[in-house]
C-alpha cells in the first residue's frame, strides 16, 4: 500500500525557504580546490598539447603528460604557504606506481607528506598533513611504458572559516549572452566560433550555452554543434525573435545525421530565411518551447539518414517534414501539418497531428498527454536572472503558452548555488543541504560521492549539457523519496570503475505518494563509454512513485573510445520499481541485457525507441535461459497493470549477423496490461527477430529493413 506523504504544500514551501545557520567550526579540510588555475610547471611534457597547466584547469578532458622516463615531477604554486590536508590525483591510463607528494615554501627544498610504491592509478584521494606554498607529485616509477599523465591534480587546504556556499553569481565563461543592441556581425562571429569548436566534437570536453535577451535579431544563422544549447531569455518564446535560422545539419558526417546528438534549442521564435528551418538531429537533441514561424525540416541536406527526435511545448506554423527520420515523438504542441513517417511517429496532445493510422502511415496519436510539466528555464525579469518552474498539466493539449504566459512559479538566481567545473561533490552537497537549488554551468564535474538531493522541490538544472562523471564507482546523483524534485538538462557519463547505478530516483523501498507534485526527469541523458571507458550495472533506477520521465536518452555507446562488449559493460538501462511512473519520450539503447525493466504498477510509456547492442559476440553471449536474447522492454511477471503506445526496437548485430532475438517486448498476459502500435526492425539483415512481443508478431527476415508490427496486444 502506498502512503500519503505527510508534507503539505505549505510545509514544502516553508522548508524550501529555510536556510539553516552554519555553526563555526575548528579547522576542517576545505572542499574547494586551492590549486585550480594556479601557476604550474613540470619536469617535462610529452607534447605541446599536454602542458602542466592542463592538470590544474578544472577540465577533466585535458591532461598533463610527461616524457617516457623516470623520475618526473609536476608542481603548482598556491601563492602562499597553506596547510595542506588532501590531494586528489585523477590519473590517465599512464599513471605513477611509485611517487611522493611533496611540499615546499621556496620551490627548492621539498618535504614528503605522502609516499607510495604500490599505486594502481585511477582517482586517488589522499589525506595528508603538511604546509607549503608549492605542492608537487614526484614520480620515481611509472605504472606503464608511457610517461606520467594526470587529468587533474587538486589540492585542498585547511580552513577554520571556509565560507558556506551562497546563491547567485556569474554563469561562467561558457555562457554567452547576446543583446539585440549588439551588431549582428558580432553575434554571428561568436556563433560561428562556437560552431567551429563544436561541430564535430562528438566526445569533446567543450560545453556552451547561448542566451538571447528579449528583442528581435536579424540576419543570424545559429548553427549548433555538440554540447551547445541556444535559449531565449523571455518569459515566453515570442519574447525573443530571430529573423534567421537555428540550424542543425550533418556536413561534418558526410550528410548522415544519425550521430547529431547532445544539443538543444529552447524558448524562442525563429522566422526562417527561406521559410523552413532545418533541425536534422538524432537522440538527445530536444526542441522545446519553440515557435517556428514557417516550416520545420527534420532531415539533413541530401536527405541522409537521421534517427531522432523530440519536440515539446512548441508551435510550428507550417509543415513539419521528417523525410528520412526513422522515428519521432512530439508532445503538447501545435503543428500546421506533418508530411510523412518512416517507422514510428508518435504524438500526444498535439494540435494538427496527422491522426492515428499505424502502421500505414506509422502514426500513433493520443489526443492528450495524461500528465506533463514543462522543463524549468532561465529568463530575465527587470535585468535579473530567474528560473521559471512550469506548473503540472493534466490531459494537456497544445502549448502551455497558447493562451498567455505559461502558468507556474519563479525563483531568483540567488536561490541557486551556481556551480562551476572544479566544484567538489562535498561543496555542492553543502549548498543543497543549506536549502539552495543547483545550477550546473557548462563544463564537466567529477564527483567522488553522490550529489544528494534530499529536499522537496529542489531544482537541479544544467546548462550547455553540463556533465557529471562519478569516480570510484559511486552513484552520480541520488534523490530522496520527496515531492516535486526537478532534474533537467545535464549528462551523466559513467566512470571507468563500475557504478551499480548512475542516477537513482528514490531509495529502494520508496512508497510515498507524489501524485500531486511528482518528480520530473527532463533532458537528463546517460552515457556509458564513447568518451572513454565507462561501466555501470544499471544506468537509471526509479524507485519513487509518480515520477515523470520526460525525454531521456540512456545510451551504452556503440562507437567512440572505450567501447566493447565487456569494455563498457552495462547490463540495464532503466529499471522502474515505483508505481504510477509515466515515460514520455523514452530512448534506451545497446545494453548487454534488458534495456528497460518495469516492476512498478500502473506504468505508462508514450514512445519508446531502442536498438539492441550491436556488439554481441555470438548467440551464447545474449542467451537468456531458454530465450534467445533479452527483450528491449520487459514488464515483470508480477505486474498487473501497464500500458504503452508507439514502441519500437531495432537490431543490428554487426559482429555476428546470424544472431536471433526472440522478441523485442516481453510481458505477462493480464487484463490490465495493454500495448498499442509495436514494431521491430532488422537493420539490413544483421540479426533477426522471431516475434514482436512474446510469441506474437511475424518474424523479420532478409535484408529488407521493413518493420514487423503488432497493432494491439493482447
Amino acid at each position: 500500500m502506498r502512503h500519503r506523504s505527510a508534507w503539505t504544500a505549505a510545509a514544502v514551501l516553508a522548508a524550501s525557504l529555510v536556510v539553516p545557520a552554519v555553526p563555526a567550526h575548528a579547522a576542517v579540510c576545505g572542499t574547494g580546490n586551492a590549486a585550480l588555475n594556479r601557476p604550474a610547471t613540470a619536469s617535462s611534457i610529452e607534447n605541446a598539447g599536454t602542458p602542466a597547466s592542463a592538470a590544474f584547469d578544472g577540465n577533466s578532458g585535458t591532461r598533463w603528460s610527461s616524457a617516457f622516463s623516470d623520475p618526473q615531477w609536476i608542481q603548482v604554486d598556491l601563492g602562499a604557504a597553506k596547510p595542506i590536508c588532501k590531494v586528489v590525483l585523477h590519473w590517465e591510463a599512464a599513471y605513477g606506481r611509485s611517487f611522493q607528494i611533496q611540499t615546499s615554501n621556496d620551490g627548492s627544498t621539498w618535504t614528503p607528506i605522502y609516499t607510495t610504491s604500490t599505486a594502481t592509478g585511477g582517482t586517488q584521494s589522499l589525506d595528508v598533513t603538511g604546509t607549503g606554498r608549492y605542492v608537487r607529485m614526484y614520480g620515481t616509477a611509472r605504472g606503464t611504458g608511457y610517461g606520467y599523465s594526470l587529468w587533474e591534480f587538486a589540492v585542498h587546504v585547511e580552513s577554520g572559516d571556509e565560507p558556506p556556499p551562497v546563491g547567485g553569481g556569474d554563469l561562467g565563461p561558457n555562457v554567452h549572452v547576446f543583446d539585440p543592441s549588439m551588431p549582428s556581425s558580432t553575434i554571428q562571429s561568436r556563433l560561428d566560433e562556437i560552431f567551429r569548436q563544436q561541430e564535430s566534437a562528438q566526445f569533446g570536453t567543450g560545453r556552451h550555452a547561448v542566451f538571447f535577451k528579449p528583442g528581435t535579431y536579424s540576419g543570424l544563422n545559429a548553427q549548433l554543434g555538440f554540447y551547445t544549447s541556444v535559449h531565449g531569455l523571455g518569459r515566453n518564446p515570442d519574447d525573443v525573435t530571430i529573423n534567421g535560422d537555428i540550424t542543425v545539419d550533418a556536413g561534418w558526417f558526410n550528410g548522415n545525421a544519425t550521430q547529431n546528438f547532445w544539443r538543444s534549442a529552447e524558448n524562442l521564435a525563429v522566422v526562417p530565411v527561406n521559410g523552413t528551418n532545418r533541425w536534422a538531429v538524432s537522440q538527445a537533441a530536444p526542441f522545446r518551447r519553440m515557435h517556428v514561424r514557417g516550416g520545420l525540416n527534420l532531415a539533413p541536406t541530401g536527405y541522409g539518414w537521421a534517427s531522432g527526435g523530440y519536440i515539446a511545448d512548441s508551435k510550428i506554423d507550417g509543415t513539419v517534414g521528417p523525410y528520412s527520420q526513422q522515428q519521432w515523438y512530439t508532445r503538447d504542441s501545435s503543428v500546421g501539418g506533418w508530411l510523412n513517417g518512416v517507422w514510428n511517429m508518435v504524438f500526444s496532445g498535439v494540435e494538427g497531428s496527422p491522426g492515428n493510422t499505424f502502421p500505414d502511415p506509422p502514426y500513433t496519436a493520443l489526443n492528450t498527454t495524461p500528465i506533463s510539466r514543462e522543463k524549468p528555464y532561465i529568463y530575465l525579469e527587470g535585468g535579473e536572472y530567474r528560473v521559471f518552474l512550469p506548473a503540472k498539466r493534466t490531459n494537456a493539449r497544445g502549448t502551455s503558452w497558447a493562451n498567455g504566459p505559461t502558468p507556474g512559479t519563479s525563483l531568483p538566481l540567488s536561490r541557486f548555488y551556481v556551480a562551476k567545473p572544479g566544484d567538489s561533490a562535498a561543496r555542492i552537497n553543502a549548498a543543497l543541504a543549506q536549502g539552495l537549488h543547483l545550477l550546473l554551468t557548462p563544463g564537466i564535474y567529477r564527483v567522488d560521492q553522490p550529489i544528494a538531493v534530499n529536499r522537496p522541490g529542489t531544482v537541479v538544472l544544467g546548462l550547455g549539457l553540463a556533465t557529471i562523471i562519478p569516480d570510484n564507482g559511486v552513484t552520480a546523483l541520488k534523490v530522496a523519496d520527496v515531492d516535486g524534485v526537478r532534474l533537467a538538462g545535464f549528462l551523466v557519463d559513467a566512470g571507468p570503475v563500475n557504478s551499480p547505478t548512475l542516477v537513482e530516483i528514490g531509495p529502494a523501498g520508496s512508497a510515498a505518494d507524489h501524485a500531486a507534485d511528482p518528480t520530473t526527469v527532463q533532458d537528463v541523458f546517460i552515457r556509458i563509454g564513447g568518451a572513454g571507458p565507462g561501466k555501470a550495472t544499471t544506468s537509471m533506477v526509479v524507485n519513487s512513485d509518480d515520477v515523470i520521465i520526460d525525454h531521456t536518452w540512456i545510451w551504452r555507446a556503440d562507437h567512440g573510445e572505450g567501447v566493447g562488449w565487456e569494455t563498457n559493460r552495462a547490463d540495464h538501462g532503466l529499471v522502474v520499481n515505483g508505481d504510477d511512473v509515466l515515460a514520455t519520450g523514452l530512448f534506451v539503447e545497446h545494453f548487454n541485457k534488458y534495456d528497460v525493466q518495469w516492476f512498478g504498477e500502473r506504468g505508462r510509456t508514450i514512445f519508446f525507441q531502442n536498438e539492441k547492442a550491436y556488439d554481441a559476440p555470438n548467440q551464447a553471449a545474449i542467451q537468456n535461459g531458454s530465450i534467445q536474447g533479452y527483450a528491449a522492454y520487459r514488464v515483470a511477471d508480477s505486474v498487473n497493470t501497464h500500458e504503452g503506445w508507439g514502441l519500437g526496437s531495432y537490431c543490428y548485430y554487426n559482429v555476428d549477423p546470424t544472431i536471433r532475438q526472440h522478441h523485442g517486448f516481453q510481458t505477462p498476459v493480464k487484463p490490465g496490461i495493454r500495448f498499442h502500435h509495436l514494431l521491430v526492425v532488422s537493420l539490413g539483415g544483421h540479426g533477426q527477430y522471431n516475434h514482436v512481443i512474446n510469441d506474437t508478431g511475424a518474424p523479420t527476415s532478409g535484408t529488407s529493413t521493413i518493420p514487423s508490427v503488432v497493432v494491439s496486444y493482447p
